[in-house]
């Protein structure tokens, strides 16, 4: 289901920059989706870190098997010992249990996340083990759908403007928060139209 701003940002966004105009048309049609609940997209993005997509899949397909349903509530019972024999690192497996703890006493309450806003939910995110600012604006843009997240850190993000607004040449990160403003208020749509530029397949979280 498309975002209910998508069109209006992207008419924005194209207003007066070519670049980004002739990425929204090429990519008409196509935009963010939010998949999965919140706790087994923040579960995936733990399995996820440091190893290949390919790899990643293959121990989320083994840890879900392994522990039935992907909830908070069966992490904790199963434990770490639970645990052993997907394809999880010891300190994944203390990252998991962390999220799941989080969620289940109410320190993550997704309910309560419609009145917070992006950095208030960042704060909440990054106070779980293994989750860094990176990882909690991925949820924001992609499971919360929010509309004006600019992940800085983003090595894609930091190409991709490069490449189509400064002949490739790689700028620092105060050029390019400073370069990001003139797509307020819609930065998380700039993105992700900047990401289709090197990718054109969506990533879906």
């Amino acid at each position: 289901m498309i975002p209910d701003y998508w069109l209006q940002a992207a008419d924005e966004l194209s207003s007066g920059d070519p670049a980004m105009a002739e990425l929204v048309q090429r990519y008409a049609g196509v935009s963010l989706v939010s998949r999965g609940d919140a706790f087994g997209t923040l579960a995936r993005s733990i399995v996820g870190q440091q190893i290949s997509v390919k790899a990643a899949d293959a121990v989320w397909r083994r840890f879900a098997v392994q522990i039935g349903e992907v909830t908070p509530q069966r992490v904790l019972e199963v434990g770490p010992s639970g645990l052993e024999g997907c394809g999880l690192s010891r300190r994944k497996t203390e990252y998991l249990g962390d999220l799941a703890s989080h969620f289940a006493d109410g320190r993550l309450d997704p309910a309560a996340w419609s009145r917070l806003g992006d950095d208030e939910i960042i704060a909440e995110l990054t106070a779980v083990r293994g989750i860094g600012r990176w990882t909690a604006e991925m949820f924001l843009i992609f499971h919360q759908l929010r509309p004006d997240v600019f992940p800085l850190d983003d090595i894609g993000l930091q190409r991709a403007v490069s490449a189509r607004y400064f002949v490739g040449e790689k700028q620092s990160r105060r050029v390019l928060a400073e370069f990001g403003e003139r797509w307020r208020p819609w930065r998380s749509v700039a993105t992700w139209y900047l990401w289709r530029s090197l990718d054109p397949v969506p990533v879906e979280y």
